[in-house]
């Protein structure tokens, strides 16, 4: 044999090895060769490579954690009071909603404040109280609450909360804004202790020593006498663009689902809540709210009682499961498929809030139903034709 023959052999030998190599590459990681499969136009087809993807954690980041207990976090306690927070900065997920749970004394209010930076939605889970709203044409609204009632006020609009009766009251807020803390509100007490006392007296015709009997800084949640309820009048605003919706008795916010109930409130029923979405969901136990997507919005839970569990998944190969218990919340990305499943021997019933007006969600069973059999099948490639028969009727 001649030494060019010897040549062309080891080549061609060395080409199915190196050819082989690259299938086994391909097949453990289903990565090619950078510029293989060709530029522009000028494309073809690649040889078979891995029959499932593969995913490099590195590609798509870690699957960060989604549950956080609010209520097993450090309160801020004042004379009537004390409120507790999730945002983004003790629960780096929670980009798009912050969350407060917040206990007012029987006589306490939450001093006049305004928001910059979010609007705020709320949920009243026990007692009574009174919400006082102003906006910017200067009109203002007066709200008496019961357990099951909500209120929203637009970013900026300045308001008050005051408990009425001789019970206490406490409540849910959600912000539509991971960033904004509750600790950080523009507040009438911390206006005036830092504003020069001249031009106080100038803007309340007051003279300047008047001011020497204001609080010294920020009050917060201020303690007071009880406020009977006959004392505590209400001056609805007439009109739809009312600040109170009543969540647990508006026939309009009703959503029954298989396995549980759902009330919502969304801007079509409520028009005032232009940037936020909420209502209250109700599992039985054993029953879930089945796999879905949200659209167009960030989802936030706050576990009012029972045991739930939610499994998140977060393409390029990430899911995540975590446990929740009353006190904690959850914080679902938009566009992250998951589901939520009662665990416990009670029903399971969730406070839920979503970042914008409009609700928007998909079903993963509903997408199925809608696809053809042939897609489905090619999908699921291997699994058995009466499995994919049973999966489209779910």
């Amino acid at each position: 044999m001649d030494a060019n023959r010897r040549v062309f052999l080891g080549a061609a030998a060395l080409g199915v090895g190196g050819m082989m190599a690259d299938q086994a590459r391909a097949l453990e990681h289903d990565h090619g060769d950078p510029g293989q499969g060709g530029f522009g136009r000028d494309v073809q087809q690649l040889p078979s490579g891995a029959q499932v993807a593969y995913h490099d954690p590195k590609d798509v980041g870690a699957m960060p954690d989604f549950r956080f207990s609010l209520d097993g976090s450090v309160p801020k306690i004042t004379s009537g009071g004390w409120a507790k927070e999730a945002t983004v900065h003790q629960f780096p997920i929670s980009k798009g909603i912050a969350g407060v749970h917040m206990f007012l004394d029987p006589g306490a209010s939450r001093e006049l404040h305004w928001h910059a930076i979010a609007a705020e939605w709320a949920y009243v889970i026990d007692g009574r109280c009174q919400t006082v709203v102003l906006d910017p044409s200067g009109a203002s609204e007066i709200n008496n609450y019961e357990p099951g009632d909500l209120w929203f006020f637009p970013r900026g609009h300045g308001h008050s909360i005051q408990t009425i009766g001789d019970k206490p009251c406490h409540f849910i807020l959600s912000f539509d804004n991971g960033a904004f803390s509750e600790h950080g509100t523009f507040s009438i007490t911390d206006w005036i202790d830092v504003t020069p006392k001249d031009m106080l007296a100038q803007n309340f015709g007051l003279p300047k020593e008047a001011f020497d009997a204001f609080p010294k800084g920020e009050t917060y949640i201020q303690a007071g006498p009880a406020i009977p309820l006959s004392q505590a009048l209400d001056a609805p605003w007439p009109k739809d663009s009312t600040h109170k919706f009543r969540l647990l008795k508006d026939p309009r916010a009703v959503r029954e689902f298989e396995g549980g109930t759902f009330r919502l409130a969304t801007v079509d029923e409520w028009p005032v809540s232009k940037s936020m979405s909420g209502g209250v969901m109700t599992i039985r136990p054993g029953r879930m709210r089945k796999l879905h997507w949200n659209v167009n919005a960030n989802e936030w839970h706050f576990y009012l009682k029972g045991k739930g569990q939610v499994p998140l998944f977060g393409s390029g190969g990430r899911g995540k499961v975590a446990d929740f218990s009353p006190g904690d919340v959850a914080y679902i990305p938009m566009g992250f498929g998951h589901a939520i499943k009662n665990v416990g021997d009670g029903d399971l019933e969730i406070v839920q809030t979503w970042d914008n007006g409009k609700f928007e969600e998909i079903d993963l069973d509903a997408w199925i139903k809608a696809s053809p059999n042939y897609l489905v099948a090619n999908n699921f490639a291997g699994v058995p034709s009466e499995t994919i028969a049973k999966l489209k009727q779910s």
